[in-house]
């Protein structure tokens, strides 16, 4: 079972998520030959892991202020990936996600900010002014740069195309992770943990399209590491 966790606010619709969570978890069952469940967050925890089979998680992405997450709430996920037991990938705000799990204690801190990427600079223009205005933002299909090979990457050349959709970032490589990709935007695009199947991608591997494949071919290498082929 790949488990597919929301990070919509509590109550917001799951298909509402991103590119929507349903149209991902169909994406991901074809790919892997393997049933997805789309959880919200404030839903998992060890137990219902263990309850429901889970081999894989991915971590969607979502557009709202950290400061909006309860931490009380995603204690439970917070518990299953300092785990180190699941294969886990997040993505955009997912691998947001994943560099505050591992330089933070989320019973000690009552709440996470906001790290944006940079202000715009004097005469840049700010090309979606709706999403975060005054800041700049990382939009579109880009090009990401390999800067260690992994098993995640078999099958790329070095450079990859990838969407992305964020303003903030992860702006320090956590303690036990390495740094797989980059970009002249945003320094950390992929890692992953030393020890463990944990991966973060800034970018969205899950909304390739006909012609970007390199998401889905990313998302099947991952889904291999993990033990789900066909």
């Amino acid at each position: 079972m790949i488990l597919l966790v929301s990070m919509t606010k509590p109550g917001d619709d799951y298909s509402q998520n991103g590119a929507g969570a349903w149209g991902n978890k169909l994406k991901f069952e074809e790919i892997s030959g393997h049933p997805c469940l789309i959880q919200h967050y404030s839903e998992v925890t060890p137990q219902s892991c263990k309850d429901i089979g889970a081999r894989a998680i991915f971590i969607s992405g979502f557009g709202y202020g950290w400061d909006e997450i309860p931490l009380k709430r995603i204690l439970g996920l917070y518990d299953v990936v300092k785990s180190l037991e699941y294969p886990v990938l997040g993505a955009c705000g997912g691998h947001q996600l994943l560099g505050h799990i591992f330089t933070k204690d989320f019973r000690k801190n009552p709440k996470l900010a906001d790290e944006p990427m940079r202000k715009l600079r004097p005469g840049e223009p700010d090309w979606d002014p709706d999403y975060h205005p005054g800041w700049f933002v990382e939009k579109g299909m880009h090009p990401v740069e390999m800067v260690k090979r992994d098993p995640i990457f078999k099958g790329f050349r070095k450079r990859m195309w990838m969407r992305e959709a964020h303003y903030c970032e992860v702006k320090k490589l956590p303690p036990d992770f390495e740094l797989l990709a980059t970009n002249e935007n945003c320094k950390i695009q992929a890692m992953h943990h030393k020890e463990a199947i944990i991966y973060g991608t800034q970018f969205h591997p899950e909304a390739y399209t006909d012609a970007y494949q390199d998401g889905k071919k990313l998302l099947t290498n991952f889904f291999a590491i993990a033990g789900l082929t066909r």
